[in-house]
């Protein structure tokens, strides 16, 4: 299993945020998954790191599950990078998050 650096989003957080764009509340899981799908692309393409990360699925230490917007990975097969970005690369994303540190590292799930 890989491990991802990146931010954390939950699916909640996703699913509201694809509401804002004007999705209809989803009405099956397949719905909502595009929803998130399509709320992350937007997050990414926004903040300028869309066609350097990738959403993955990831497990914290605590067991809970979550997205996360990668910017690197443990496995070079992903195609990205082996380690964390300068903070110019993800500095907008950090801050339309609200985060007060570097993207962390994560598990796969």
């Amino acid at each position: 299993m890989a491990k991802y650096c990146g931010y954390l989003v939950g699916e909640k957080w996703l699913l509201q945020r694809g509401l804002e764009l004007g999705h209809e509340a989803p009405k099956t899981q397949r719905d909502a998954l595009d929803i998130m799908l399509d709320a992350s692309r937007d997050l990414r393409l926004q903040t300028g790191v869309y066609f350097y990360t990738k959403l993955r699925r990831v497990k914290t230490p605590k067991g809970k599950y979550f997205w996360c917007i990668a910017f690197a990975s443990d496995d070079p097969c992903q195609g990205l990078p082996t380690s964390r970005p300068p903070e110019e690369k993800y500095k907008a994303l950090k801050e339309l998050l609200q985060k007060e540190v570097p993207p962390l590292w994560f598990r796969e799930s």
